[in-house]
């Protein structure tokens, strides 16, 4: 299984692959997709897409597992967290990828035995269990550790986005069926 993690951001998305090798979790590759902060925020979403749309099509995962929503202090920047899941969830179910969510304290419980860990002993479980040279970046170790947690808690089977194919054909339905409801009825006269 090959699993594709990704910690959403507006500024710098982290996305991380590891594959199960029987008991072990192999590193495949990381990286950091970094957006233009001074680029307005829809923008930066589309840039977002493109990117981890081409990062989706050279990897091929699995599954995607990505960072639950969480409640910050700051409603506005959960507001734009949220905007950056939204292009994250939609990229791999429009790429027929079966996405898994986790919570950021389960993420941390399983990589660190508990759910405060900070940021940087993240990082550093990261680089021992993959066997990495150097320390990643923040957003990408953060992405390794959620690939990680989802194999390590049993990769559980998530159910498969519907192809683009036939989601785009009931969506097509749908929006008939809603015209059909809102034009106006022609009375015979």
């Amino acid at each position: 299984m090959l699993a594709l993690g990704v910690d959403p951001g507006t500024r710098h998305l982290g996305w991380g692959v590891v594959r199960r090798d029987g008991p072990r979790v192999v590193h495949v590759a990381h990286g950091v997709i970094d957006l233009d902060t001074e680029a307005p925020l829809a923008s930066r979403l589309v840039c977002l897409d493109t990117e981890l749309a081409r990062v989706v099509g050279q990897h091929r995962p699995s599954v995607g597992a990505v960072e639950s929503l969480f409640f910050h202090k700051d409603a506005q920047a959960a507001a734009k967290l949220g905007h950056a899941r939204g292009v994250v969830l939609l990229a791999l179910a429009r790429a027929g990828v079966p996405i898994a969510e986790y919570a950021p304290a389960r993420v941390k419980r399983t990589i660190a035995g508990h759910g405060r860990a900070e940021k940087r002993q993240i990082a550093l479980l990261v680089r021992a269990l993959l066997g990495l040279p150097t320390l990643p970046r923040p957003d990408a170790a953060d992405a390794l550790a959620i690939a990680i947690a989802h194999l390590r808690l049993g990769g559980a089977p998530v159910p498969r986005a519907p192809r683009p194919s036939r989601a785009r054909a009931e969506l097509e339905r749908l929006v008939r069926a809603q015209r059909a409801r809102a034009a106006p009825s022609r009375v015979a006269r």
